[in-house]
């Protein structure tokens, strides 16, 4: 039976903001109190999902969560002077703590890289698809999305026949999970066994063991594990690999900032892992078929020029000849150093055929590039026709979603805007109407009850 990997980007939500939020983002923390373009941000992921649709790729859309998060600022004891205005409560939790308003309003579930870490039923004892939603606990303003994404992720990949849906980890710090961005998995075709690739950052109870001292480990170990324990995976088809602790310092957040991998290639930084030979070696060992692992190295680019330009967190994507097609922001060709190495990588007889630029600016602002912006999902076609259809990318549903961006995003969003009582009303009819173009269901706090 054939099978596909579907990409299911993070549609871009209408309170898209900078409010520099994620410590150990560069880009986040460089561009804080920018204004930015709620709709321009859509539709450039909008028009990433519809060029991939188009070139035969399995495209899928993720919905966005509601924000401001009203649950979270009433959880938090902002109730409002009558105990149940909305806009009470909005006003209340901005006077009182504009950070935390900043953290609820932040739409940053746009990174679906994030959602979640998905294991395809090739590799799983059930033989389902298993979804265990990223906790996210190492940010507030993330910690807060996984139940909704829980919900978004159910009502997509409904049918219990083929899907096997998993609560978040415990949210602590020993078990801080941050999804797919730390994940992959490598096989010789779509629908094989192959070999689950998890990275983490540090050890959560083993603190004496290598660990960044200037930025956070979002990923822990123990979280890596017990996703794996919970997919049912063979511990002889899993690779568990530190995160050089040196790159998380110099702003690499997740693993997707210096790595991406699909098939049987992974493109990499030198400096990406600790032990980076011996992991590459154990990678080809247990996935028992030709492994290629393309490194660029130190004197080619920088951590820092890899940073800036986000040239990992690119999307790798394998064509239907068995070639890869490398997706990468714009900000790869304004980095001479980058443009060169890309350049000099499709000569080089690598699986990497083609190299495709897409503009990216607003989410790359905020320190999201092409990788983060999508969640991979292996699927055979039994699996993929047991898919909420609805959320399937082609002309009439982005037809659709562009006309509904043009109707409910804002083209600017400042402080200044940012507590507007209105926002919260325009967010809740989008997503009203949103949830009715992707047949989704009553899945939002504001419909429950």
């Amino acid at each position: 039976m054939r099978a596909y990997e579907a990409n299911f980007d993070g549609l871009v939500g209408p309170t898209h903001n900078y409010s520099g939020l994620s410590f150990g983002n560069i880009a986040s923390a460089k561009n804080q109190g920018v204004i930015a373009n709620p709709k321009l941000a859509a539709l450039q992921g909008l028009k990433k999902m519809k060029a991939l649709a188009d070139m035969g790729f399995k495209q899928g859309v993720l919905a966005p969560q509601e924000r401001p998060s009203i649950a979270t600022l009433r959880a938090l004891g902002y109730a409002g002077s009558d105990g149940g205005n909305d806009s009470e409560v909005i006003r209340a939790a901005i006077a009182d703590s504009p950070m935390v308003y900043s953290s609820a309003l932040s739409a940053s579930s746009m990174w679906s890289a994030n959602a979640a870490t998905v294991s395809p039923s090739a590799n799983t004892a059930d033989g389902r698809v298993h979804f265990t939603p990223a906790n996210l606990n190492n940010k507030f303003h993330r910690a807060i999305e996984h139940p909704q994404t829980s919900r978004t992720l159910r009502a997509i990949f409904g049918d219990e026949n083929y899907f096997e849906h998993h609560p978040a980890l415990p949210g602590c710090p020993q078990f801080g999970d941050e999804g797919a961005a730390n994940h992959t998995r490598f096989c010789r075709q779509y629908g094989e066994r192959g070999v689950e690739f998890f990275v983490y950052g540090a050890s959560g109870f083993n603190t004496a063991a290598p660990r960044p001292v200037k930025f956070p480990a979002r990923q822990t170990l123990e979280a890596s594990q017990a996703i794996a324990r919970l997919h049912g995976l063979d511990e002889k088809h899993v690779v568990f690999a530190q995160q050089n602790p040196h790159v998380i310092d110099a702003g690499v957040f997740h693993n997707d900032v210096i790595a991406v991998g699909n098939g049987n290639v992974l493109f990499c930084h030198e400096q990406a892992f600790v032990n980076q030979a011996r992991v590459l070696d154990e990678i080809a060992a247990r996935l028992g078929s030709p492994f290629v692992a393309v490194q660029v190295s130190s004197e080619e680019v920088s951590v820092e020029d890899a940073v800036q330009s986000y040239l990992f967190n690119s999307q790798l994507l394998r064509l239907t000849d068995g070639g890869m097609l490398l997706l990468v922001p714009e900000e790869c060709r304004g980095n001479d150093r980058v443009w060169t190495c890309l350049q000099k990588l499709l000569t080089q007889g690598t699986p990497i055929r083609e190299v495709l630029v897409m503009d990216l600016r607003e989410s790359m602002r905020n320190g999201g590039g092409p990788a983060c912006l999508r969640l991979r999902v292996e699927l055979t076609e039994q699996e993929l026709a047991a898919v909420n259809p609805a959320t399937l990318m082609n002309d009439r549903l982005h037809g659709r979603l562009t006309a509904w961006v043009e109707k409910h995003y804002r083209d600017r969003l400042g402080e200044a805007d940012l507590g507007d009582p209105a926002l919260l009303n325009e967010c809740r009819a989008a997503l009203d109407e949103l949830s009715q173009i992707l047949a989704l269901g009553s899945v939002y706090p504001f419909q429950l009850g």
